[in-house]
């Protein structure tokens, strides 16, 4: 194992210094050349932040978005937060109980990444409306089904109040809207969380949601790309395949692309398998990431859905599922179960990319759409 600096050469062009942690000799070679070009050639500099390079830890780090325990932040997450290990937080309605301590909550973590001199942290939630709210006294208090049947001026009316509260509590992330088109069985319209059966309904809809949390500078995440309406089973406890034809394939990617016209920034990818583009679940197929960046065009950030069940589900450890997203390039890598599971997983990708299985340029990618994603909205 070897512990390498850019000392002697940052002194040489007056740039700040790069210290890289321990790796194996031939992944250090390759980290420490990109980094050396990134240096040299002025990247993007991470958001709220002096214009540095980031080390491996960070590059790493930046892409994890971890579930936490209690109402007040652990010492250990504080602790990584202000390592750079972390660059989001999950809240489910077990970390809150009311508007004070919410905003006490993300104040808290949001000091700890500024104390380590990191990027802000994206503070992510799931409300979708209806049953579907971790902050009980916001919006919508529709469900999507319900919201489905109304104009596109309320939805977006409904949106931008329910961004507002976020906002106002320090929440800046929404895991919404389902852009799914419900097929037969969906589960996600049995739970009614589905706009409907129509693509241009939900087109609709998903529009209106997405830019009125922009109104409120929230950032929408359209979901499960490219399409989960046909599961009839949770991907978070069940190995989804999705055997349709082209035609239905292509129809549930309307509502994406509609999104994607009013400048969302977010995709979550699905856990399901789609055998119209390869066997591997979304979240691990390059063929997904070539769909939604080739063919769509999307420049903005990408998430995986839970990663914790897609893990379980094929039998393999948490670890091992995040390095396949990292690869597949996947941005932002969702993990909601214990903090020592995803501390695990860290540690696991870590590895990964000081041996040079995750490229530094696919690293280099992730952290700056990661980073463009914060400036707008962190």
């Amino acid at each position: 194992m070897y512990r390498l600096s850019l000392e002697g050469a940052v002194s040489l062009t007056k740039m700040p210094q790069v210290r890289i942690p321990s790796f194996h000799a031939v992944g250090a070679a390759a980290v420490l050349l990109a980094l050396v070009m990134g240096v040299a050639t002025g990247e993007p500099a991470s958001a709220g932040r002096a214009a540095t390079t980031p080390s491996v830890r960070e590059l790493v780090g930046q892409r994890l978005v971890v579930a936490i325990k209690g109402t007040r932040p652990s010492a250990s997450i504080l602790e990584r937060i202000r390592q750079g290990e972390i660059g989001g937080v999950i809240l489910f309605g077990g970390n809150i109980t009311g508007p004070a301590q919410l905003q006490q909550l993300t104040s808290a973590l949001q000091a700890a990444a500024r104390a380590g001199g990191r990027p802000p942290l994206l503070v992510a939630t799931d409300q979708e409306g209806g049953a579907v709210r971790r902050l009980p006294w916001a919006g919508p208090t529709s469900g999507a089904s319900e919201l489905g049947g109304m104009k596109s001026a309320v939805i977006r009316q409904q949106a931008r109040t329910a961004g507002a509260a976020l906002r106002a509590a320090g929440v800046n992330v929404d895991l919404a809207p389902v852009a799914d088109v419900a097929g037969p069985g969906s589960f996600l319209a049995l739970q009614g969380r589905t706009y409907g059966t129509s693509p241009a309904v939900v087109s609709a809809a998903v529009s209106a949601f997405t830019l009125g949390l922009a109104d409120a500078k929230v950032a929408g995440t359209v979901k499960h790309f490219p399409g989960l309406g046909a599961a009839r089973q949770n991907t978070d406890q069940h190995a989804i395949r999705i055997p349709i034809g082209r035609t239905a394939f292509d129809q549930g990617l309307e509502p994406f692309k509609a999104a994607l016209a009013t400048g969302v920034p977010l995709v979550m990818v699905s856990n399901a398998s789609y055998t119209t583009l390869d066997q591997k679940p979304a979240a691990w197929s390059p063929a997904v990431q070539r769909l939604l960046r080739g063919d769509l065009g999307f420049t903005g950030a990408t998430i995986t859905d839970a990663l914790d069940g897609a893990a379980a589900t094929r039998g393999m450890p948490l670890g091992s599922a995040a390095v396949l997203s990292a690869q597949a390039g996947v941005d932002l890598l969702l993990l909601i179960g214990s903090e020592a599971s995803s501390e695990q997983a860290y540690d696991q990708l870590l590895a990964a990319a000081e041996a040079g299985r995750i490229p530094v340029a696919s690293l280099r990618r992730s952290y700056d759409r990661v980073q463009r994603l914060k400036a707008a909205y962190a």
